[in-house]
């Protein structure tokens, strides 16, 4: 087996959009991705939601938490992608700031207004949208025979 594409996700918090994203690429696509999740101000605690509704779709939530970019110094990624605006819009660390960088910019789905349903339509939403962009970045991977 080929070494698993390492990515970050960003996000300001890591308690929503960029966990759903760490979550998702790590269950979903057979080690093609080896993914974890960051903010520049983690909450310190992933948004209950976001546990629930991963769960609701069969995504394990172990180990899931709530940390910051400056956890991974030592590490190098072959892509860091940003999910909140205003994530991308943060001055990168400097240990990030050689490395490839996209912004996959989304609504933050534990903001959603309305009753349950509008929550969770928003959640699963988000989740999809980051699925379509990882099987999109699968496949871009397979055309450059990266994997």
């Amino acid at each position: 087996m080929k070494k698993p594409f390492n990515l970050l996700f960003v996000c300001t918090h890591n308690r929503c959009r960029s966990v759903l994203a760490e979550a998702i690429a790590n269950a979903s696509f057979d080690g093609v991705f080896r993914a974890f999740s960051a903010g520049s101000q983690p909450a310190g605690e992933i948004h209950p939601l976001t546990l629930k509704f991963l769960s609701a779709r069969g995504i394990p939530t172990e180990g899931l938490r709530s940390q910051s970019w400056d956890d991974f110094t030592d590490q190098d990624f072959d892509l860091v992608i940003t999910v909140c605006d205003s994530a991308a819009s943060e001055p990168c660390p400097l240990w990030m700031s050689d490395g490839p960088r996209a912004h996959w910019g989304m609504p933050d789905p534990s903001r959603a207004s309305g009753d349950g349903a509008d929550t969770e339509r928003a959640f699963f939403t988000a989740m999809d949208t980051l699925e379509s962009r990882l099987s999109a970045l699968e496949q871009q991977l397979l055309e450059d025979i990266r994997i």
